[in-house]
């Protein structure tokens, strides 16, 4: 029998902040190991200009980035053992954070569409 999809019953807006938080996590200039936890430690949240903002090369629409800065958003993922306790002083993402599949990384990370 196929896992699940969307285990924990994530809505869109936590589906959607999943997906960016483990793109950062990826990032090597973002994530770092968060030694207490065994998770990934964020350095930062990207601020967004016009209607998107970057990751690396890759970019996303800011009306896909709203639970970003949503404590009930945070709340929600925290209590769902996807995020630590500690926001807004510590941004990390757990080890289920980081493994969780959103399934819609792919429709809201938007890859360049050539190479410079």
């Amino acid at each position: 029998m196929p896992p699940k999809r969307n285990p924990l019953k994530l809505n869109a807006l936590q589906l959607k902040t999943l997906a960016i938080l483990q793109e950062l996590a990826a990032m090597p200039d973002c994530g770092r190991p968060h030694e207490a936890t065994g998770g990934t430690l964020l350095s930062y949240l990207p601020q967004p200009h016009g209607d998107h903002f970057h990751l690396g090369e890759n970019g996303v629409l800011a009306s896909n980035a709203t639970g970003l800065r949503n404590p009930s958003v945070w709340g929600a993922l925290a209590r769902k053992g996807l995020v630590g306790p500690e926001f807004p002083d510590a941004l990390v993402l757990t080890t289920q954070g980081v493994a969780y599949d959103t399934g819609i990384r792919e429709k809201i990370i938007m890859r360049p569409d050539h190479e410079t």
